[in-house]
């Protein structure tokens, strides 16, 4: 088979997957509730006992407080990402709080919060 025409093979039938994917809904953000969030860091960290968990307004981010201490879960595309806040920056944006993990493989985050939120959640994840 020629080159080009193994080229556009590919190419489209990438692009058909995707579109495919994009309007049968799965590319939408997981919405998440306080019900959810503690399933899905169970997911990610099945050893943990979740003792509350505080979904921003919305919805795309939890503060999870753990007997192991607090934890971020925010949803990444149809899936999700969780991790404990053991050594992160805190840095305050326009819009809610921007997390750097120490860590090479978490991109920064951005978590959208309003002004409540923002004091109750600095509030919470302050180790003191």
């Amino acid at each position: 088979m020629p080159l080009e025409i193994l080229l556009a093979l590919v190419i489209c039938g990438i692009g058909g997957i995707t579109l495919m994917l994009h309007f049968s809904g799965r590319s939408k953000r997981r919405d998440l509730t306080p019900d959810t969030a503690r399933t899905q860091w169970l997911r990610h960290f099945p050893d943990d006992t979740v003792i509350d968990a505080t979904v921003a307004h919305d919805g795309h981010a939890a503060l999870v407080r753990t007997e192991t201490g607090n934890g971020l879960l925010w949803s990444f595309g149809a899936d999700t990402v969780a991790r404990h806040l053991l050594d992160y920056d805190l840095l305050d944006h326009p819009d809610g709080f921007e997390i750097m993990f120490h860590e090479f493989a978490v991109p920064k985050t951005l978590v959208r919060l309003d002004e409540f939120e923002r004091r109750h959640w600095r509030d919470l994840m302050d180790p003191a």
